[in-house]
């Protein structure tokens, strides 16, 4: 038996230790932020996650700044402990749960640094859970909460501080279930691995209220997960279950030019792309070498990368998975709100309705 710091606190999921998650190796327990300036001049994101089963906590800070997007990744191994919310500079607090975290970057031999407090501006939603198979094997099964929020603080880019005024906004999400996390696995399904894949996540931030909508489709467009939710600064949360969506394509590529969703209930979305584009490859994401899980080593490692904004383009495969800062407006009623937020999106495979054809064809 592994008792840890955990333990003291009603955490306990099974009839065993903190430490020990269920028994699927596969297990994470991940936090993830954004930013964002009012004018959308500037963009960060952060993440970190915990593989229990693996023995691992890895950690990414990435921020945008005259077009570069410049990359911190940190990782070790973490004894089972999972309340040590700090992997090198990289470091969380919670200062009020549901309400209130604080983000640090301690100054290290790379370019970043900063310290930022998180205030959510509603109650955190909680989406509908996220179960998919690939044949008889578990793929996903993850449950997700995300909440909108305004930033404060500062952070530093090769010495240059920023600091964060009262129209700095953005996003953090906290997910913990089953994806696929570390080495690859040895013996892949006999059908093979996924081959389909397409994800659309708009968290939006307007005065006064917060949007949210995902999808999950299969390759003939029938969505597995998919949810939209408009929250007041007040908490009250409108559901809506049966929302559409139409996409424009930038022309040869799988990046979104325009996204329009009819929510249902006289209420529509339009997202129209106007910032820095994000690769999500600086979290980590579908990164061959800072890949969620990886296993660097005895000793704790920190590693330092950028990506100019040519290298973000759609050519790059670090540049697959992306976040892009986008403007919104939404028709409620016959009220219209025009607001901020991202547009994220990973599309791999067919998709019919939207014109997808092949594995990474471009959209015609």
């Amino acid at each position: 038996m592994m008792l840890t710091k955990g333990d003291e606190y009603p955490l306990h999921q099974t009839s065993e230790p903190v430490a020990f998650a269920g028994t699927d190796r596969n297990f994470y327990d991940r936090y993830f932020f954004n930013g964002y300036s009012a004018d959308g001049s500037l963009f960060f994101a952060a993440a970190m996650g915990f593989y229990p089963q693996l023995g691992i906590v890895d950690a990414s800070f990435s921020v945008i700044v005259d077009g570069v997007q410049h990359i911190l990744h940190a990782s070790r191994r973490s004894g089972g402990e999972r309340l040590d919310l700090a992997v090198g500079p990289i470091a969380i607090h919670i200062d009020a749960p549901l309400e209130r975290l604080a983000l640090t970057i301690a100054a290290n031999d790379g370019l970043l640094a900063g310290e930022l407090l998180f205030t959510g501006r509603h109650f955190p939603i909680l989406e509908p859970r996220f179960v998919r198979r690939n044949g008889t094997r578990l793929f996903m099964d993850y449950t997700r909460m995300t909440q909108n929020g305004r930033w404060s603080g500062w952070l530093s880019v090769d010495g240059q501080r920023i600091d964060l005024d009262a129209g700095w906004t953005g996003t953090r999400d906290r997910s913990w279930g089953i994806r696929p996390v570390g080495a690859a696995e040895s013996q892949p399904p006999p059908q093979g691995n996924f081959s389909q894949f397409f994800w659309l996540w708009t968290p939006c931030n307007f005065a006064g209220r917060s949007l949210f909508f995902h999808s999950n489709d299969d390759g003939e467009g029938s969505p597995w997960n998919r949810r939209a939710v408009i929250v007041g600064d007040g908490g009250v949360e409108r559901h809506f279950d049966g929302a559409t969506f139409a996409a424009t394509w930038e022309s040869g590529t799988r990046r979104l030019a325009r996204l329009d969703v009819d929510l249902g209930a006289r209420s529509t979305l339009a997202l129209v792309p106007s910032g820095p584009v994000f690769a999500m490859s600086g979290l980590g994401y579908t990164h061959p070498v800072w890949g969620h899980g990886f296993d660097h080593g005895a000793d704790p490692v920190v590693a330092h990368d950028a990506l100019t904004e040519e290298e973000r383009s759609w050519a790059n495969p670090l540049a697959m998975h992306i976040q892009a800062l986008v403007t919104a407006e939404l028709a409620d009623g016959d009220a219209m709100h025009r607001g901020t937020g991202v547009l994220e999106q990973l599309f791999v495979g067919p998709h019919a309705p939207t014109g997808l054809t092949g594995l990474m064809d471009p959209a015609r």
